[in-house]
């Protein structure tokens, strides 16, 4: 059976954070609302998800697939980033770990647009 391993170009990345625990409830509107607008104006965002620790609320885990560099790019340079960064990192009990991985295979593939 072949792999499933996305399409070339597309960049796999996941960040990963822990905020102080009286800041959950402001985080986590803040992730809801930044969410909403990747999913309302990056068509570059194949995939966004956010993921919270069962055990432990105050984790998280924020999983990405751009569909190339430049969709990463102007990811990166929004206006939505600099405000939702504004309100998380100072809550950050440490700095967020961002890592780049390549896709080796998964069980499906999701859809891209």
């Amino acid at each position: 059976m072949t792999p499933i391993q996305g399409n070339p170009g597309e960049i796999h990345e996941l960040a990963r954070y822990e905020i102080r625990p009286d800041a959950l409830e402001e985080v986590l509107a803040a992730i809801n609302e930044f969410v909403a607008y990747v999913r309302a104006n990056e068509s570059g965002a194949l995939r966004y998800e956010v993921w919270q620790e069962a055990d432990r609320p105050t984790r998280f885990v924020h999983i990405f697939v751009w569909r190339n560099e430049e969709a990463n790019r102007l990811h990166g340079e929004s206006a939505a980033v600099k405000k939702f960064a504004g309100i998380l990192y100072p809550k950050c009990l440490a700095p967020v770990e961002f890592i780049t991985y390549k896709q080796i295979d998964a069980n499906a593939s999701f859809r891209r647009v």
